[in-house]
């Protein structure tokens, strides 16, 4: 058998060990449906060769903007940014954030000509001001380039994507940041069982999230990174995300009986990563971040834009250099009769990223304001989201986070009626922590997303959404759209001047009467809760919060 084709820049004997060529040698599919199959099936894993070929056919087809630098504009370049300097003292480009390059089998002359290549990047790419996935995408592709000027174009067309539909990688720390956010929410969504671990031990747990990119593109050894990657050149940005929450899933999985301290959650999540061969193969990984429901691309991509709009708000622009820009509670700020600073910063963790970036801000205090509802909802109007914050007279303590400002109920004429989105949950925190979802996020099944433009006429009563694709705040849109097999899972909240509701159909998860005094719990369809205390309770206290900008304090 002819030994495998390995390039001048690859460490034979390390690449020896770590690849059987054993694979088929061709690919005759151009269907984009059975290309995504023998992608994740693995089809060309085994054939290094065979790999080569297909990811320069890949990376040719992807759509790119007009002038795009190739392997001339390299030749052309290259000794006049490098000069004289020695391939291994050169200086990485800013944009990479220090981030150090993946070894990946490639010897001394291979690591040089990663440097070399992206600095000649950074030179033709004046716009990209920070992507740090960017050198192990260029470590990878050097393994299937002829030479670096064949790296260089081929790293150039995965920058230059063009096509809105097929994001690639991040290049400004707007859209770094944002997709850390984004990882963040589905993570809250479905790694709920992983999510509260990270709550536990981390004193931050979105900047545990914030190390999710440099799981895949950095820690990951070659041969999972390289599955990882045939499987994103064929079907784009979301397959990142599946793989992250599967690494985030088994993480879990080994080490939620073991101790971990909060000071090093992020170095033992890395550590798990460079060494999960011992724990799964790249096939049962890739199994895994399958195997999670997620919603569409085109939904994770509504997130990721409601999370930059909530960045540029906080004044974080395209050209910004990375920084700190999550905020936690802040306990010398924060004060309640309900809970604590950690069950805040618990429910805290709960919540859409885009507003885990802003203080609490009581709204409305029983004990200040008087049980009244009509002042309850005169403190709340003009605030969303809101959290509702209810401690009953036996010390149970429940709640529910509202995604639309209390106002939308005067729409009804007096009448009770619902509104809200698909993003409000309830909770119950004494005597034990508990959070219920929308039920079509538990079972998505139930329901299939519609058309953005459907009929007034057809919709259940909601928030309206603007047009503006930027202002639809979550993929968990409001109930319209949402072909639902009835009403009954739409039914988020409702207020009127003699009760205050919170679920419905089959039961309410939290009715308040117009006194704040007595209220009741259960089984509601919405939310396929459990009563949250106990089913009827006198009330103890009630707490309204919103969501403050701290540039605004």
């Amino acid at each position: 058998m002819d030994p495998p084709g390995y390039n001048c820049f690859v460490d034979r004997d390390k690449m020896d060990a770590a690849v059987q060529d054993l694979g088929p040698k061709e690919l005759s599919c151009t269907e984009l449906q059975e290309l995504k199959q023998l992608a994740r099936q693995g089809y060309w894993a085994r054939s290094y060769a065979l790999r080569g070929k297909v990811y320069q056919r890949l990376i040719r087809d992807i759509p790119c903007r007009t002038v795009t630098p190739d392997a001339s504009v390299y030749s052309d370049i290259v000794g006049k940014i490098v000069g004289k300097h020695s391939t291994s003292s050169l200086p990485l480009p800013e944009f990479v954030d220090n981030t150090q390059v993946p070894s990946y089998c490639l010897n001394p002359r291979g690591e040089g000509a990663v440097r070399k290549i992206l600095l000649c990047i950074a030179n033709q790419f004046p716009d990209v001001s920070f992507c740090p996935a960017l050198p192990a995408v260029v470590a990878l592709l050097l393994h299937y380039s002829a030479d670096e000027a064949q790296c260089f174009e081929s790293a150039c067309r995965v920058l230059a994507c063009n096509d809105p539909s097929r994001k690639l990688v991040d290049q400004s720390f707007l859209a770094f940041e944002s997709s850390c956010m984004t990882f963040g929410d589905l993570v809250n969504k479905y790694c709920q069982a992983a999510h509260k671990l990270m709550v536990a031990v981390s004193e931050d747990v979105l900047q545990v999230y914030a190390d999710w990119q440099r799981w895949l593109f950095g820690e990951l050894p070659l041969s999972y990174f390289a599955r990882v990657f045939d499987v994103f050149l064929v079907e784009g940005y979301k397959v990142l995300y599946r793989v992250a929450l599967a690494i985030l899933k088994f993480f879990h999985k080994v080490r939620a009986g073991q101790p971990l301290e909060s000071d090093s959650v992020k170095q033992d999540i890395r550590a798990f990563v460079r060494d999960i061969a011992k724990t799964v193969s790249p096939e049962k990984l890739l199994e895994k971040a399958f195997a999670i429901r997620l919603f569409s691309r085109k939904e994770i991509q509504l997130l990721q834009m409601a999370n930059e709009k909530a960045l540029k708000q906080k004044g974080i622009t395209v050209k910004q250099k990375r920084q700190f820009v999550h905020l936690a509670v802040h306990a010398e700020n924060f004060h309640s009769e309900i809970v604590s600073v950690k069950e805040m910063r618990d429910i805290w963790s709960w919540v859409p990223e885009r507003f885990a970036l802003c203080q609490p801000l009581l709204l409305f205090s029983s004990l200040q304001h008087g049980y009244s509802l009509t002042r309850f909802y005169f403190q709340c109007e003009g605030h969303e989201p809101t959290l509702l914050l209810i401690k009953t007279t036996q010390k149970e303590v429940c709640g529910a986070y509202l995604s639309t400002d209390w106002s939308e109920r005067n729409k009804f004429g007096g009448k009770v009626g619902f509104f809200g989105t698909g993003e409000c949950f309830v909770f119950r925190l004494q005597p034990e922590v508990q959070r219920y979802e929308w039920v079509v996020i538990k079972h998505p099944e139930l329901t299939k997303p519609m058309s953005l433009e459907v009929p007034a006429a057809l919709s259940p009563p909601c928030r309206p959404v603007s047009s503006d694709p930027a202002d639809r705040l979550s993929p968990f849109l409001a109930a319209r759209h949402f072909n639902l097999p009835s009403k009954t899972e739409s039914m988020f909240m409702a207020g009127g001047n003699d009760c205050l509701i919170i679920g419905g159909g089959g039961g309410q998860a939290l009715y308040i009467d117009g006194d704040l005094n007595r209220g009741r719990t259960g089984h509601c369809d919405t939310f396929n809760n459990q009563p949250l205390c106990s089913e009827n309770f006198l009330i103890a206290a009630v707490e309204a919060w919103g969501f403050q900008d701290p540039d605004t304090q």
